[in-house]
């Protein structure tokens, strides 16, 4: 009896007892540096000094929180850090931007960016989202370049009049909006607007706007939020970190492998089989048969190898020695029992897999085939039949066809994205340069709608307009195939000094007069009319030759007969949209005329539609310039380059007609036709150096007596100048 309850004991003690392992407890940091600030780990590269980090990138500041708690901050900087991974992933608390209003006027206004300065360090896409939270708010997330320039963007907008229309875990819009950032950012900088001031909102609903960038599991919409002013300052966002002043094989230890991380530099890791942090003194050999982590058999040895291990079975027993049936007693009858059971296993995971091949290559085609019919295929093939199509010009492409041509969508072939998609670059077996538009959502109860687009835009024959070749319907959302335009987008050439200094006036204003003719086609000559509704620099293509070609009609709505007026949700890019359109959601051919007029004031002034790195009264271009009016300074504002040419008394009266464009009333703008006569007829003045007009435009910055009243909602009224254009010898029609 005390010899059973010795060993009672003896077995109870090794049960309890901790098991080793051979993972290794040396620290995470260099050698005599802490490796935690707070409850966070900090693990070299990254150090609390200059000595213990890999370099000064990599330091991090822990200093003392209000409450005295210790608080890690990322180099010299104000960010706090939450989270580093020796994988390369680091988590800090970002800024929320926020913009409160009280009786529709704004008196509360905070931004919100990440700033990547001289770090390694990208904003990781899919970790994160950006969201717009409120009843009246329109957002925008931009990702800059290393020169500061824009890379790209794109926008939310969420409405709701009260909060009984919202769902909570929900951002479809209804008070809260959500949508992916750009890749491969460095500099991420997002702002938050309202569309009305929260003048049509209910009295349940607190009057502030906010939009972040989060990281996607860290956040979850609520109603309530939308009811009391948030306390919380930041988020948590995911970068991604590399190293880039040393090689792979000084930084990373033994037993470690190196990964480029986005072309610019490289992370560490442990080759499978090893743990440790690879930066230090090398990897770890896990010691698997300690730890539990093999599969070796229960009728097997396992013995530990260097990044691996090595299953044996016992004595008396035979196989591999890995998984449950690994070892096998040596009896013949048993032997082949086993060895029965898998051959018909492994047949009938054969004949499974075959079957699941059939029913999966007959699902994709009937998948295929939905999507081509939901999509309104058949609907194009009867308009085709029918002859309100050509079939030479309107042609639909197969899904094999479009992978093909763009290398399964590979992301080296992206050339453009926004809001309403991505487009790929792509070759035909024919030769033939293509563009892929893949588009982001399709409105089904718009199917017919979107073929008539297809048919009108693949029957148009206008030398400035990106010819539509045909599209693919056989996808969930469909895709559009365009003739591939190569010199860029307007937006590229004149937001870089260098490419913007090679654009002399008159190729600027043919870019204009060319733009204005395609609108002008558009809205009288097409049939039914097109309003296209995003008109932008970035929707503006230029061939070799400065040639323009407009793009982008995933925005443009035709106007049927009969209709004059379109009621629709906004959509357009800020910046470029009619206020008119904004406040009454009634679409109109004048639209596109003010969306014209900032393109032609960022054609004169070499500005963006809409800059936030500037002073608050410079943010709007076209409330500047129009202040620039009322203040006779206009030469301020225009572009050096095109200044120096010597052209001013053209520019002036550009200037008007640009003016013109951007009257808060659409009734008040001339038509696109008048707009692309009065261009035509500058352009021929500028071929004929005799016409004259000096003494009529020198008024506009001389004559003190023009009188301007201008508010806050864009309104501007003005004593025209109708003697400005009376005296040019080439008539044009003013557009009044």
């Amino acid at each position: 009896m005390m010899r059973f309850l010795v060993l009672l004991v003896l077995s109870a003690i090794l049960v309890f007892s901790p098991t080793t392992t051979s993972r290794t407890n040396s620290s995470i940091a260099k050698p005599t540096c802490d490796d935690h600030c707070g409850n966070v780990s900090i693990p070299f590269p990254y150090g609390l000094t200059e000595d213990c980090s890999l370099n000064s990138e990599f330091f991090i500041n822990c200093t003392t929180s209000p409450d005295g708690s210790p608080k890690p901050l990322l180099g010299h900087g104000t960010l706090e850090v939450r989270k580093i991974s020796v994988e390369g992933q680091l988590v800090i608390m970002s800024f929320i931007t926020r913009q409160c209003y009280q009786k529709g006027i704004s008196n509360s206004r905070q931004q919100g960016w990440y700033r990547s300065e001289s770090f390694k360090l990208y904003v990781n896409q899919t970790a994160n989202k950006f969201v717009a939270v409120g009843c009246d708010t329109f957002a925008n997330v931009y990702a800059y370049g290393d020169d500061r320039s824009y890379k790209t963007g794109s926008n939310c907008m969420a409405t709701c009049n009260s909060t009984e229309d919202v769902a909570n875990g929900t951002c479809s819009g209804f008070g809260c909006c959500e949508t992916e950032i750009p890749n491969v950012a460095r500099n991420v900088y997002y702002s938050v607007d309202s569309l009305s001031y929260y003048n049509d909102t209910g009295d349940d609903v607190n009057k502030c706007s906010y939009a972040f960038v989060v990281q996607k599991e860290e956040f979850r919409f609520s109603s309530t939020m939308l009811t009391r002013t948030w306390d919380v300052k930041t988020v948590p966002m995911v970068l991604d970190w590399a190293i880039s002043n040393q090689t792979c094989l000084t930084a990373c230890q033994g037993n470690t492998t190196c990964v480029a991380v986005n072309g610019e530099g490289y992370r560490c890791g442990c080759k499978e089989g090893y743990e440790g942090n690879p930066y230090l003194s090398g990897c770890q050999d896990i010691d698997e048969c300690a730890n539990g982590q093999h599969n070796c058999s229960q009728n097997a040895d396992c013995l530990n190898t260097r990044g691996g291990y090595e299953c044996s079975c016992k004595k008396g027993y035979h196989g591999d020695g890995k998984g449950a049936l690994g070892c096998n007693s040596s009896n013949h009858r048993l032997i082949m029992l086993v060895l029965g059971i898998a051959l018909g296993t492994i047949t009938l995971l054969i004949s499974y897999f075959c079957v699941y091949l059939v029913y999966r290559r007959k699902k994709s085609v009937e998948m295929k085939d939905k999507f081509f019919r939901e999509n309104g295929g058949l609907i194009l093939q009867q308009r085709i039949a029918q002859g309100s199509a050509s079939s030479g010009t309107t042609r639909i492409f197969t899904t094999d066809e479009l992978r093909k041509a763009t290398n399964n969508y590979d992301q080296t072939r992206i050339i453009g994205q926004g809001g309403f998609g991505i487009v790929y670059k792509g070759h035909l077996l024919d030769g033939q340069t293509i563009a892929v538009k893949k588009s982001k959502v399709m409105d089904q109860t718009q199917v017919e709608q979107f073929i008539n687009e297809v048919i009108v835009l693949s029957q148009i024959n206008h030398r400035n307009i990106v010819k539509l070749f045909g599209c693919c319907l056989e996808t969930e959302t469909p895709l559009l195939v365009y003739e591939f335009i190569s010199n860029g987008t307007l937006s590229e050439h004149l937001y870089s000094k260098d490419k913007a200094s090679t654009i002399p006036w008159p190729i600027r204003l043919r870019i204009a007069t060319e733009t204005a003719e395609v609108l002008s086609y558009l809205h009288s000559a097409a049939s039914p009319p097109i309003i296209h509704r995003d008109i932008k620099p970035a929707n503006i293509l230029l061939d070799n030759d400065y040639t323009t070609k407009v793009s982008d009609f995933g925005a443009s709505r035709l106007v049927l007969q009969d209709e004059t007026e379109l009621m629709t949700m906004v959509q357009g890019t800020f910046g470029y949209l009619d206020p008119e359109y904004m406040q009454t959601h009634q679409l109109t051919e004048k639209s596109d005329v003010y969306s014209f007029g900032v393109v032609l004031l960022e054609l004169l002034t070499g500005r963006r539609a809409v800059f936030y790195n500037g002073p608050v009264e410079e943010r709007s271009l076209s409330e500047h310039f129009l202040l620039t009016l009322k203040t006779n300074q206009l030469f301020k504002i225009l572009d050096a380059n095109i200044v120096c040419e010597g052209n001013t008394d053209e520019l002036q009266e550009i200037a008007l007609l640009a003016k013109r464009c951007l009257n808060v009333k659409g009734e008040d703008r001339p038509t696109m036709k008048e707009v692309a006569v009065e261009l035509g007829g500058f352009r021929r003045a500028t071929k004929h150096p005799w016409t004259n007009n000096s003494m009529e435009s020198h008024a506009l910055l001389t004559d003190p007596s023009i009188p301007f009243r201008y508010d806050a909602t864009f309104s501007i009224t003005t004593t025209e100048y109708d003697s400005l254009k009376h005296h040019m010898e080439l008539p044009v029609t003013a557009g009044r």
